[in-house]
């Protein structure tokens, strides 16, 4: 595979003599700007070899390097070995930006080339502006990959399914509603979108073209009286189609936005989200008309679940700590007497999900890592690294499912018989952090970065740390990362998960710890965010946890918890009990009254 890698880089390297191109980004977004994307649109993966969801490829015609994060770092380096890409990890000391490596290496009136499809609006001016000393011209309108991708798979064009409101909570017309007061009030009355998953919240629609989120490839331009739906028409069934254009939705081809955006007139005013309008779709806008540039307000509004998401969204947690604590169950009672590896665990827990009414798959790529595998952050398991399980060492278990009433993202670190007690101290560790963030009263107005502290304080007056967040939101039936709130201790440019931590915000809480070569933890919970006491002191602020499922009291060394910590563990042991005990077998339910007792 490395040789092959070389040859794909030789090939793009004599694209860009043939482009005049000096340098060339591959980043790992679609013309959506998503997190994870459908086959067509893996090009770094293809062009690197490297599988990670983030990363950044950055190709000269003397170097070759792969920017990705800490949760990447071990998948990377072995990924890449012999490729003679180089990896830059992201955060480390010493590691150059993306964007100082590009003032560094681009000559002076040099040509740098992208996809403009892939690349944001923000990404492509923070190139231009960073690099105008040097003169440095942009070209955006060759895919090279396209190129040398011979037998690169085809666009989906799965089916669409409208998402009854019995699940949404709120019609599209309303959505609609909303979206254009917000629109007025801007002095817009165009609004370009491109980002699936607010176009899947907004219009009530769902499909199946990016694997693991159930989300459809298209374009929309909001305008005051209609709203253009830039989609292969092939995908919508009649009944799909007429429940649209009785909102006033009208069906175009999936390109044509690029054509049709160059018609909006000098009188128009056109919202954009300049962290997710592609680069190319922004230059095809005429200048004459007028830009207002802005957050794209339905990143707020999605995150704000109402109460229907809201109860639909326990009613799938229920779902899925059925299915998980049978599994949990079925792995304990099971070791030594079956052969169970990681992929073969991973397919079992996917057949306990099957047996939940309303599922429709995993939510993403199961990461089920045991002993020294655990330690990689997002390890995948190929036939390959597939571990067998034994005794005396951990499994970490990051899965999810979707649902018709929601997603759910939940990890649990499981104790294979009897761990030692170095084992049980790290585990409880993690515990503490997701407990103690867990159980946080704080005011209005606080955001993740101000919270964090409370998860990382085990780690972190042990002179530990984890290399990743604590936690991002989660989408109704969409993304399973969603902005624009989450749990870091610093900010991330380019993340989004800073802002004020609102009412009905749905976010994980999913600290770990990571001993190369031994072992790795993480446990991770569902929160939602609710309102408290109001007073003389403002508006006071609390989590709601709703992921239930049994945290391993195998694993747990008991002499580490404070009170308030056994305290929190028991009553939420006591919810899991109470929420999942009359969908299990008798055995499980047992099994369940063991793994849930008070410490």
């Amino acid at each position: 595979m490395n040789e092959v890698i070389r040859e794909r880089i030789s090939k793009l390297r004599m694209l860009m003599a043939e482009k005049g191109m000096d340098t060339y980004i591959i980043p790992s977004a679609d013309n959506h700007q998503s997190e994870y994307v459908g086959e067509h649109f893996k090009a770094r993966a293809f062009m690197t070899g490297f599988t990670g969801s983030a990363g950044t490829a950055v190709v000269t015609m003397d170097k070759a390097g792969l920017w990705t994060d800490g949760r990447y770092f071990i998948q990377a380096e072995l990924q890449l070995e012999g490729t003679g890409i180089e990896l830059f990890r992201i955060g480390n000391p010493g590691v150059p930006t993306v964007l100082e490596f590009l003032e560094e290496e681009m000559p002076k009136d040099g040509k740098l080339g992208f996809d403009g499809r892939l690349i944001a609006l923000q990404e492509g001016e923070d190139y231009i502006n960073r690099l105008s000393y040097k003169n440095v011209s942009i070209e955006y309108s060759y895919d090279l990959v396209d190129m040398i991708w011979e037998d690169r798979p085809d666009l989906s064009l799965e089916p669409v399914f409208i998402l009854d409101e019995k699940y949404s909570g709120e019609s599209r017309a309303s959505k609609l509603r909303r979206v254009r007061n917000i629109m007025r009030e801007a002095g817009a009355n165009r609004h370009v979108l491109t980002t699936l998953d607010e176009i899947a919240w907004l219009l009530n629609i769902r499909g199946n073209d990016v694997m693991y989120s159930p989300l459809v490839l298209c374009y929309a331009v909001v305008e005051m009286d209609k709203i253009c739906l830039f989609i292969e028409e092939c995908k919508l069934s009649s009944e799909v189609k007429a429940a649209l254009i009785r909102d006033g939705v009208e069906i175009r081809p999936y390109n044509d936005i690029y054509e049709y955006v160059k018609g909006f007139k000098a009188d128009d005013a056109v919202m954009i989200d300049p962290e997710r309008v592609n680069y190319a779709l922004y230059k095809n806008i005429p200048t004459h008309a007028k830009k207002i540039e802005q957050q794209n307000p339905i990143i707020l509004l999605k995150a704000m679940k109402n109460p229907v998401e809201l109860a639909n969204i326990e009613k799938a947690h229920i779902k899925d700590g059925v299915a998980f604590t049978k599994f949990m169950y079925w792995l304990k009672t099971n070791l030594g007497k079956t052969k169970i590896t990681e992929i073969s665990a991973a397919e079992k827990l996917d057949e306990f999900r099957k047996q939940q009414e309303g599922y429709l798959g995993q939510s993403f790529a199961p990461i089920i890592g045991f002993k020294e595998n655990a330690a990689i952050i997002h390890y995948s398991a190929t036939p390959e690294s597939d571990k067998e399980f034994e005794e005396g060492h951990f499994v970490l278990m990051d899965t999810g499912g979707n649902y018709l009433e929601g997603s759910t993202d939940i990890t649990r670190t499981v104790a294979l018989g009897e761990v030692s007690q170095e084992f049980k101290r790290h585990f409880t560790m993690v515990a503490r952090g997701m407990i103690n963030l867990s159980r946080a009263k704080f005011l209005y107005g606080c955001k993740g970065y101000n919270l964090d502290i409370l998860a990382r304080e085990p780690f972190w007056s042990s002179n530990l740390d984890f290399k990743h967040g604590t936690g991002h939101g989660v989408g109704y039936l969409l993304n399973i990362h969603e902005g624009p709130a989450g749990f870091r201790w610093y900010n991330m440019p380019g993340r989004n998960e800073t802002h004020t931590l609102e009412e009905g915000m749905v976010i994980t809480v999913e600290p770990g710890l990571y001993i190369t070569g031994s072992h790795g933890i993480r446990l991770e919970n569902e929160l939602i965010v609710r309102k408290g006491v109001v007073n003389e002191n403002g508006q006071f602020m609390y989590f709601d946890t709703i992921t239930f499922a049994p945290i391993d009291l195998d694993a747990i060394a008991e002499e580490d918890l404070n009170r308030d910590e056994k305290l929190f563990l028991n009553s939420y042991h006591k919810l899991v009990y109470d929420k999942l005990a009359a969908h299990l077998t008798d055995e499980e339910r047992e099994w369940l009254k063991k793994y849930t007792r008070e410490i």
